[in-house]
């Protein structure tokens, strides 16, 4: 940073880095001075339950947060991963030359401190470390945000986000929820007989999804690659070689749009279950959500946006023919073309999109009208096949296919079928949906030739489910947006 950018309090500290670095102290040790023998909760926890002897010493380390100077001693916090604890620092304790030359001179809100003590209680009851040996481990050049205010810019908390995780504590706890959530999805899987495993990221075609892709060049092979938008080709692979239940919780990458709920790369966990479907599958979705709000201490009532859901199974299920025909009074079967449904939603005012495909336009009046709606857990069942190229058909309805999506609080959470496993049809599928399009939707599947060869030596009857760990996160974070539960969420370059 040129000097001409510092403010006075940048400028200030970095006198200070050098008049300390001019007396050989080390404003950024190499190795702590003593030991560090607890975290701040655990020598509160030690002294409450009278774990600690009388006159045995702690060894604490942190960020000093607060300080209170009052002539010959001082009451500060220091604050590490586990929270924070009340310092006292007296000039008799730790000689006259720390306390005033280096203490209250040197040391600034922010830097990281070393001290070793012995703990009492405050007459007001606050467990304390009455130090007696103090040192600077690490100095802060920028100062911390306002106390009383702290970092509320939205956009300055997502581009600084360490910045946004030391000021506002709460924001720290969304990633240890997140944390989690992860920790119990793997524990309920692995617990129930599934593999993880792992999946290339590069990939040659990209598939398992409708989605536009990021391409990438290997200069040594000379050929270019996709970022994967789905796991699920290479997982279904892994069934047709032998395993039974897998699974695999990754990152995935679609060039599409952002908003409060789609972000360029988001992570998702997805699983595959032979000789299931899709009914056995809910069953799984069912318990895993239980398992989550478990881990996370919760009852099976939690709160979104507002609303209280109920988290209690078994939860709604309801066709989507059903569903958009409550909501708008169209039933679309009765449309076997574009052309017929656009009328059909004209005449109800509904504003089809111009050009869309039939499932498209399907799919716009479940966005538009069904979704914001279903608050308290619901699978709707049964979708028109032309949005679903993956699924098994129906067995009394071949437009028709078994597949869910499941929405709580408004929000859709996650995606599952009974796995199309018959390679001739799957072929059928995916050359239809490629002829139908004719090139003008970049969101079509490629023909992924490997595949259906898996396909050819046999994959067993599935059941297969896939759902976004951020999602999930927003809805027990309590959050509305996809950036509050991502570290660091894209943003346009400034």
């Amino acid at each position: 940073m040129e000097e001409l950018d510092l403010n006075e309090q940048q400028r200030v500290r970095r006198q200070k880095l050098g008049e300390l670095q001019a007396t050989s102290r080390d404003p950024y040790v190499r190795r702590l001075p003593w030991p560090r023998t607890h975290t701040a909760a655990d020598a509160i926890a030690a002294h409450l339950d009278g774990r600690l002897v009388a006159e045995e010493e702690v060894g604490l380390v942190g960020r000093l947060m607060t300080v209170r100077i009052m002539g010959k001693a001082s009451f500060a916090h220091i604050e590490d991963g586990s929270g924070r604890i009340q310092i006292h620092i007296r000039r008799d304790r730790i000689g006259e030359e720390v306390y005033d030359n280096f203490f209250k001179k040197m040391i600034d809100l922010g830097d990281f401190l070393a001290v070793r003590g012995v703990m009492f209680t405050t007459r007001t009851g606050e467990p304390t470390c009455e130090v007696r040996e103090l040192a600077l481990i690490g100095k802060t050049l920028n100062p911390l945000p306002d106390k009383w205010h702290g970092l509320r810019d939205v956009e300055t908390r997502y581009r600084q986000r360490y910045v946004d995780l030391l000021a506002n504590p709460e924001v720290r706890e969304i990633f240890v929820t997140r944390a989690r959530i992860v920790k119990a999805i793997r524990r309920y899987l692995d617990d129930n007989g599934f593999l993880e495993v792992e999946t290339p990221v590069l990939q040659p075609i990209y598939g398992g999804a409708a989605a536009r892709p990021f391409i990438t060049h290997h200069n040594q092979l000379d050929q270019d690659l996709f970022l994967r938008i789905s796991f699920e080709l290479y997982l279904k692979r892994l069934l047709v070689g032998g395993y039974e239940r897998v699974y695999e919780i990754g990152r995935d990458f679609r060039n599409e749009g952002i908003s409060f709920k789609h972000n360029p790369e988001f992570t998702q966990l997805e699983w595959y279950e032979a000789y299931t479907d899709y009914h056995g599958v809910m069953r799984r979705v069912e318990e895993l959500l239980v398992a989550i709000a478990r881990e996370l201490g919760r009852g099976m009532t939690i709160t979104y946006n507002g609303h209280t859901i109920d988290l209690t199974p078994p939860w709604r299920r309801i066709t989507m023919r059903e569903a958009i025909l409550q909501a708008t009074g169209i039933d679309y079967q009765r449309y076997p073309d574009a052309a017929s449904l656009a009328a059909a939603m004209a005449a109800a005012r509904l504003h089809p999109e111009q050009t869309a495909s039939r499932g498209k336009l399907i799919d716009q009046l479940f966005g538009d009208h069904v979704e914001p709606t279903l608050i308290q857990p619901t699978f709707i069942l049964d979708y028109p096949v032309e949005i679903s190229p993956l699924a098994k058909k129906k067995a009394d309805d071949p437009t028709t296919v078994e597949r869910f999506e499941y929405f709580i609080g408004g929000l859709e959470l996650g995606n599952a079928f009974t796995e199309l496993n018959d390679p001739i049809d799957q072929r059928a599928r995916f050359v239809e949906l490629r002829e139908a399009v004719a090139g003008a939707d970049e969101n079509s599947h490629p023909l992924d030739e490997d595949f259906l060869n898996a396909l050819c030596y046999g994959m067993p009857p599935t059941g297969g489910f896939g759902t976004g760990i951020d999602r999930l996160t927003m809805l027990f974070a309590d959050k509305q947006s996809i950036r509050e539960v991502i570290l660091f969420p894209h943003l346009r370059t400034t």
